[in-house]
């Protein structure tokens, strides 16, 4: 049986994400004191008494609302309702019960799965008979709970875990950590939404719509991939709140955790500096990454060579990219879509590859054979042995009698010798030069 799911939802600013940090222990969601911030849902992996389990927060939810975020909004719950296993159903202790309140008690009755009520906000001994006026919402006995000290967490996780099944064998499946990164309004949540084949993400013509990293799962070719879906970076001048900062930080942090990046890049407005900050920043940090060119069905007067001409100027701007995989693709007709799918695969491959040491010199052997290290008289360059040190992404230690002595050049025809010899389609490549172990 797989981990159960746990949606957190409650009208707009009850706690709901400060209770989900809470329980995860750290702060994977926007937290802020305008109704509102969180929009769509994000997921993170929890434990308690053993027990793991998904936990899901979602956006504040106002079921007679008619303004068109809100109706999207009113979507997103509704899927984490119809994928949850159980309803963490979060009020707010101080306000007492509200007639909204109401309307989403009616809402969940009809979705059919357990509810855990917690009355949020109550982190005074004397404040737990404010816990019991909720009694009337119909969901048993509430836990007073204060998300924002901790106060009686256990005890609502007590609460929700005593509502699981029984527990079974729960091992962990190993996943494709992806990142979709990428300014904001280049067509992020239309690609994952085509990608995941449902409306996973709030989509929104409002740049900026997603505003936080959000985690999906989708089993393909017999392998789970697990998007998340981010706000666009955006140039730092333009940040200019701290719900838009850290969404920033979110995606960065994102990127950091992604085995392998998508960066969508609109093929109207076409690649700019942006761009190439966000995908050197994946690929310095060891990430794979795949640019997927989204809207290409918008490019008028292409023709067969405007992509690899495209390519080349790029290249000539930041080298690294003629190691990375292009992609011209359209989220709205999806065109080449599952081609990214087919891409993340080989990437994640080629991230983890390891070569045997014996055939790691005999490479370097032949490409020292077919061109020495540059030379200085008295001061011979002699490259010794050679062999990988790490995957993720693949590094290899190269033993030299003059380490600090090996041209940048001769680096990078190393470099290039070795990516020729072996599959390593979007991954980084690392070469250390080292001295022999025991001489100066």
């Amino acid at each position: 049986m797989s981990r159960p799911t746990v949606a957190i939802v409650g009208r707009p600013n009850v706690g709901k994400s400060t209770l989900f940090n809470r329980i995860l222990g750290g702060r994977d969601a926007i937290v802020s004191q305008h109704a509102g911030t969180t929009r769509d849902r994000h997921f993170g992996e929890a434990e308690w008494g053993g027990r793991r389990f998904w936990l899901v927060d979602t956006g504040g939810l106002l079921p007679d609302s008619s303004e068109v975020m809100d109706k999207a909004i009113r979507r997103q719950v509704e899927l984490a309702l119809a994928e949850a296993d159980l309803i963490l159903f979060v009020v707010d202790g101080k306000e007492g019960p509200q007639p909204v309140d109401q309307a989403v008690a009616e809402k969940l009755r009809r979705a059919r799965r357990p509810v855990v009520l917690a009355v949020n906000k109550l982190d005074r001994g004397e404040d737990d008979f404010a816990a019991h006026q909720f009694h009337s919402l119909g969901f048993g006995a509430p836990v007073a709970v204060s998300a924002s000290v901790g106060t009686r967490s256990g005890d609502l996780l007590d609460a929700i875990v005593a509502k699981f099944p029984p527990a079974s064998d729960e091992g962990g499946e190993e996943t494709v950590a992806v990142a979709i990164v990428g300014r904001p309004n280049a067509g992020k949540s239309s690609l994952a939404n085509r990608l995941l084949g449902e409306e996973r993400y709030v989509v929104h013509p409002e740049a900026g719509t997603t505003r936080d990293a959000v985690d999906s799962v989708l089993r393909y070719n017999g392998k789970l991939l697990r998007f998340i879906d981010t706000a666009g970076l955006r140039r730092r001048a333009r940040v200019q709140d701290d719900v838009e900062f850290y969404s920033t930080l979110r995606t960065q942090r994102a990127i950091e955790r992604a085995q392998v990046c998508v960066l969508v890049v609109d093929a109207v407005l076409g690649l700019h500096n942006q761009d190439l900050r966000i995908a050197t920043e994946a690929w310095e940090r060891g990430a794979g990454l795949i640019i997927a060119v989204n809207k290409w069905d918008l490019v008028e007067e292409k023709d067969a060579n405007t992509a690899r001409r495209g390519e080349e100027l790029l290249v000539q701007k930041a080298p690294f990219l003629q190691y990375v995989p292009f992609v011209y693709t359209s989220a709205l007709t999806g065109q080449r879509v599952r081609k990214i799918l087919d891409l993340v695969l080989e990437v994640a491959v080629a991230r983890e590859r390891r070569v045997a040491t014996a055939e790691v010199n005999r490479v370097l052997g032949a490409l020292v054979e077919r061109q020495q290290p540059p030379q200085k008289p008295g001061e011979e360059v002699k490259l010794l042995y050679a062999s990988q040190i790490g995957t993720a992404p693949p590094a290899f230690a190269i033993v030299s009698n003059r380490p600090d002595d090996v041209p940048e050049s001769y680096q990078r025809y190393l470099l290039h010798g070795f990516r020729d010899a072996w599959e390593f389609t979007g991954a980084p490549v690392r070469l250390k030069f080292s001295r022999r172990s025991g001489r100066r």
